[in-house]
């Protein structure tokens, strides 16, 4: 990416960040806040887009449940309730197993939250929906919707459904964007889940935190764990506290890291926090995780907003300037999420995560 492409996506987001806090103030509906500036765009269609370089290769753990995630099929409607789980399962290649040491759940942790999802439930039941068409800050053309055609429950999955019907006379975008009922609600704890995302041109999941309402962007924080755009099959670890721009370059933390395998399988994404108390501005450490393997640290900015307050949200995003304006092709796409809970303590204990933090790469600044 050259430094030209990297400068206006960084004034792009800038824009947007703070048009969206102007919307924010004078009524409108939150609006998404955007991350770290997109790679330059895949060219090969509707295809995955697999970086060229070679990367070191993350394997997922073995014998992992059935995912539901279906290949685009025509769109029809289902009056009366949510849409059918699809029972669409590809046959995955032969894995290289995890060393017992670093599997995201040893058997003995028990999570302090944990939801369980069933197709009898609610959405409601653990999230809240964000609605609107208004372009979220970044000129996106999905509107975000409560209907169950967008997100619901299937057996031990949570899935949120980007839906694309151009031919529509409106809501040719539509998808969900969902916002955890439970805080983190611990000064020191263990985020996880294993998520199957959609990846194709024109297409943005993300799996993130950000504060509980009211609280100001971005000098209360934003946390990624999870997110990819365009099918490029690489991941965006990133911290936010400051703006875009020159003065604030010291005020982000991002590492991307390649998945080359990332359309055709499961990854389980971790999260981990220490804070040195339970009130705005208190220091710490954070570690974040792909299968179990620590990819990313960065100490708590001092002056944001305690991470106890922060929120767990799930959306699926279409267009935008993220995704350089690129629109997907008309069919479904599915962001599949499950074992998704909170720990007391991360895999190993709190040993074991000052052993990850010591020898972990520090995200990159702006």
């Amino acid at each position: 990416m050259s430094f030209l492409h990297k400068l206006e996506g960084a004034l792009d987001k800038g824009k947007a960040k703070l048009k969206e806090l102007a919307d924010s103030r004078t009524g409108q509906q939150p609006q998404q806040h955007q991350q770290h500036y997109p790679p330059p765009p895949p060219q090969l269609g509707q295809q995955p887009y697999y970086p060229p370089q070679q990367q070191q290769q993350y394997y997922p753990p073995q014998q992992q449940q059935p995912f539901y995630n279906a290949p685009p099929p025509q769109l029809q409607s289902y009056p009366g309730g949510p849409p059918p789980v699809p029972s669409w399962n590809k046959p995955q290649p032969p894995q290289p197993p995890i060393l017992s040491s670093t599997r995201p759940h040893p058997p003995q942790m028990q999570p302090y939250w944990q939801p369980h999802f069933d197709p009898s439930l609610p959405i409601s039941t653990y999230f809240i929906h964000e609605t609107g068409s208004h372009g979220w800050g970044n000129n996106e053309s999905q509107n975000y919707t409560n209907s169950p055609q967008n997100s619901f429950f299937g057996p031990s999955q949570l899935i949120v459904r980007g839906i694309v019907n151009t031919s529509a006379e409106h809501d040719k975008y539509t998808s969900a964007r969902l916002i955890s009922e439970q805080r983190l609600a611990r000064t020191c704890g263990f985020l996880s889940a294993t998520l199957r995302a959609p990846c194709a041109h024109g297409i943005w999941p993300a799996f993130w935190l950000l504060p509980a309402q009211p609280f100001t962007w971005p000098n209360d924080g934003e946390v990624d764990i999870f997110e990819s755009w365009n099918g490029d099959c690489v991941n965006h670890s990133c911290l936010h506290w400051g703006h875009f721009n020159g003065e604030d370059w010291n005020k982000h933390r991002v590492l991307e890291t390649p998945i080359h395998d990332m359309a055709h399988r499961e990854v389980t994404m971790g999260f981990a926090w220490q804070q040195n108390g339970d009130h705005n501005g208190a220091g710490g450490k954070m570690v974040w995780y792909i299968d179990g393997k620590a990819i990313m640290k960065a100490n708590i900015p001092e002056g944001t907003r305690r991470l106890s307050d922060y929120r767990i949200i799930i959306n699926v995003a279409m267009g935008g300037n993220v995704c350089q304006g690129k629109l997907p092709a008309d069919g479904t796409y599915d962001f599949v999420l499950r074992d998704l809970g909170m720990w007391d303590t991360p895999p190993g204990g709190w040993d074991q995560f000052t052993r990850d933090f010591e020898g972990t790469t520090e995200g990159k600044t702006m």
